[in-house]
């Protein structure tokens, strides 16, 4: 069973925490997987990886670029893993789909967007009843993030 992390975000948007957050997965060795909601949006999150308000180089690539193998992080619209992803980002309202193989998914939601938040709550109880190890992260006001786990259930 994958890790599911849960990232409400109250404070910055997923433009400007997915960056660290990749960074931080490449640091520790791990192959990702971004899954945003549209193809087009995959084309702006590649935009975005390559000039970050973090100043992070984060290797990329997508369809457009091929040669998944050699990705470190993929950029897809669809369910797919071609670079043997072991974690895997969920933005903008990505469908969380089959997360076999995978150790760790990670679901970034706007909590002022109430249709977002609605669907985490949905995919919170999908997942928790499909035995996951699950666990909620929130955005204080000095932008750190605090397990808020144990209140969640």
């Amino acid at each position: 069973m994958a890790e599911i992390m849960f990232y409400h975000l109250e404070h910055k948007p997923w433009e400007q925490v997915l960056p660290k957050q990749l960074s931080t997965a490449l640091e520790r060795g791990w192959r990702c997987v971004v899954q945003a909601g549209s193809e087009q949006r995959v084309e702006e999150i590649s935009e975005l990886l390559w000039k970050n308000d973090a100043d992070i180089f984060l290797a990329h690539g997508s369809k457009a670029d091929g040669m998944a193998e050699k990705q470190p992080i993929w950029l897809t619209a669809e369910p797919e893993n071609p670079n043997a992803a072991t974690v895997r980002f969920f933005v903008e309202g990505a469908a969380v789909g089959d997360l076999t193989g995978l150790a760790r998914a990670v679901i970034l939601f706007d909590g002022r967007d109430e249709a977002a938040v609605a669907t985490a709550r949905t995919e919170w109880k999908r997942l928790k009843a499909e035995g996951h190890e699950i666990s909620y992260w929130q955005q204080d006001e000095n932008y750190r993030w605090q397990n808020k786990s144990k209140s969640a259930d």
